[in-house]
C-alpha cells in the first residue's frame, strides 16, 4: 500500500507496524517515513499526527489507509468474528477519526463481505458514517489483475472522504486503450506469468544463493514490457514516486530452496495451471496468471511457511523476487533475506499496482496535481534487511511481541540458523 500510494504521487509520512522485523523491511524502502514499531491498540493519535509533522513538517492528515490483519475474515481460515485480532478493524476506524483524516482507504479480505461477516463489514460503514465520514457505495471487490498485477487477487476497499469533501470514485479495470491519467507508462491490462517472469535467471544456476539472497550479474535483459517496467529500464517505471538509488545488475530476494528429488520429480509431473496433490502447490501456467499469493503464519500460529507456486518452466517453487514480480514489485525493492519473511511479507501485502490504482482515485478527488520529486533516496542499511526478531526488536528498542513457548519452537531455530547464514553470506557481497 505505501508504494502504491507513493507511486501515485503521496509522501507516506508515518507508518505504523507491530512486528519489529516488517518494520524495518519498511524502514529500508522507505527512509523518509517515520516508522511506529508498536500496535495501533490503544495508539494515540497525536503520536501519529507529532510523527506526521516531523516527517513533512504539517500535522494534516490527507489520508489514513491500511489493512488490518484479517485472518479472522479471510475464507482460507476459520472466519472466526470472536478472533482478537478483528478489534483492529474498531482501531483502523478510531485512528481516522481521532487523525481527522480528511479521507480513508480500508482495505480487507474478501471474505469479509460474505455470511454472517458482512454484517460486520454494514455496521463498520454504519460507524463510519456516524463518525462524519461518507463512504463510496455501493462498496466494490476490486481484483489485482484488473489493474496490471499477473495475479487473481480479489481484496475490498471502502473508501471515504470527511462530510463535505468530494467522495473518491472507485478506479475501473485497466483495459489497455484508454490513457493512464498519472503516467505515459504503458497499461497492462493483462499480463502473464511469462511476460513477468521469463527475464529472471533461473537461480538454481548460481551457487552463492544457497548461502545469501543476492547475486550479480553480468548481463540482464528484460524483454517484456512488463519486465522493462518492473527493472525501471523505462523512466516512467517510477510513476510520482521517488527515484532510489540501486544496482539494476544485482539479482536480489533470490535464495534457493533445497527441494528432494521426489518434490520435484512430483512438480514437473504437475500439468501448469493444475495443482500438486501432495504440496498442493498451484503450478503457474506460462500463458496465464499467478492464484492468489498467501503469507503463511506467523511463530504465534505455527510458522508454516508460504505455500509459494511452482514454476511453469523450472521444478522447484518460485523465489521471493519471483513472487515480488507477480505482485507487482520493481526490482528495487527489497525484503527480508530470509524466503520465510520475504514470502510472508509479499503474501500480506497488497499489489503495488492496484493500491496505486486506488491512491490515484483519492489524489483525483483532492484535487491535486502530482508532480515527480527531484530528490533520488537511498536505501536504508543492509543490515535492516537481515534482523532476526530479537535484534530487529533491540534496533526499536521495543519488546520481542511473540510469546516467549513460541520463541523457542523448532521452526524459529531452524529460521534462525537461515537468517545467521544468510546475514553471513550477505555480509560478504
Amino acid at each position: 500500500m505505501s508504494l502504491g500510494f507513493e507511486q501515485a504521487g503521496f509522501d507516506i509520512a508515518v507508518a505504523v507496524e507491530l512486528d519489529p522485523v516488517h518494520a524495518a523491511i519498511h524502514h529500508f524502502n522507505f527512509p523518509l517515513t517515520r516508522v511506529l514499531p508498536t500496535s495501533v491498540v490503544g495508539l494515540d493519535a497525536r503520536t501519529v499526527l507529532d510523527a506526521c509533522e516531523g516527517a513533512t513538517g504539517r500535522n494534516q492528515v490527507d489520508v489514513v489507509f491500511g489493512g488490518p490483519p484479517c485472518q479472522g475474515f479471510s475464507l482460507i481460515g476459520h472466519r472466526d468474528l470472536d478472533d482478537p485480532r478483528n478489534r483492529l478493524v474498531g482501531e483502523f476506524l478510531r485512528l481516522v477519526v481521532e487523525s481527522n483524516a480528511r479521507y480513508f482507504v480500508f482495505e480487507n479480505v474478501r471474505g469479509l463481505t460474505i455470511g454472517k461477516h458482512r454484517e460486520s463489514l454494514e455496521n463498520l460503514v454504519d460507524a463510519f458514517r456516524e463518525h462524519g465520514y461518507d463512504v463510496a457505495e455501493p462498496w466494490r471487490v476490486l481484483n489485482a489483475r484488473d489493474f496490471g498485477a499477473p495475479q487473481e487477487r480479489q481484496r475490498l476497499f471502502l473508501i471515504g472522504a470527511q462530510r463535505g469533501l468530494p467522495i473518491p470514485a472507485y478506479p475501473e479495470p485497466l483495459n489497455g486503450d484508454e490513457p493512464d491519467l498519472f503516467s505515459s507508462q504503458p497499461l497492462f491490462p493483462f499480463v502473464t506469468c511469462a511476460e513477468a517472469l521469463e527475464d529472471l535467471p533461473d537461480n538454481e544456476r548460481f551457487d552463492e544463493l544457497q548461502r545469501t539472497d543476492t547475486v550479480m550479474l553480468d548481463d540482464w535483459t528484460p524483454l517484456s514490457e512488463y519486465a522493462r517496467a518492473m527493472h525501471c529500464i523505462t523512466e516512467d517505471c517510477w510513476h510520482f514516486g521517488y527515484r532510489r538509488k540501486w544496482n539494476p545488475n544485482l539479482l536480489t530476494s533470490s535464495m534457493r530452496t533445497a527441494h528432494t528429488e521426489i518434490s520435484r520429480r512430483r512438480f514437473g509431473e504437475t500439468p501448469e495451471g493444475a495443482v500438486e496433490p501432495i504440496s498442493r502447490f498451484f503450478k503457474l501456467p506460462r500463458n496465464g496468471q499467478c492464484n492468489t499469493l498467501r503469507a503463511g503464519t506467523d511463530c504465534a500460529r505455527g510458522a508454516f511457511t508460504s505455500p509459494r507456486p511452482i514454476h511453469y518452466e523450472f521444478d522447484r517453487c518460485v523465489s521471493v523476487r519471483e513472487m515480488a514480480r507477480l505482485h507487482g514489485y520493481p526490482d528495487w525493492f527489497r525484503f527480508h533475506i530470509t524466503k520465510w519473511h520475504g514470502a510472508r511479507q509479499i503474501g500480506n501485502s497488497v499489489p503495488p499496482p492496484l493500491a496505486r490504482a486506488v491512491a490515484k482515485s483519492i489524489m483525483q478527488a483532492i484535487g491535486a496535481t502530482p508532480r515527480v520529486p527531484g530528490k533520488r533516496l537511498a536505501l536504508g542499511d543492509a543490515e535492516l534487511l537481515a534482523m532476526d526478531m530479537t535484534r530487529a526488536a533491540e534496533y526499536w528498542d521495543v519488546e520481542v511481541p511473540i510469546a516467549p513457548r513460541d520463541r523457542k519452537s523448532g521452526a524459529r531455530k531452524r529460521k534462525q540458523r537461515e537468517i545467521e547464514e544468510a546475514r553471513a553470506a550477505h555480509t560478504r557481497c
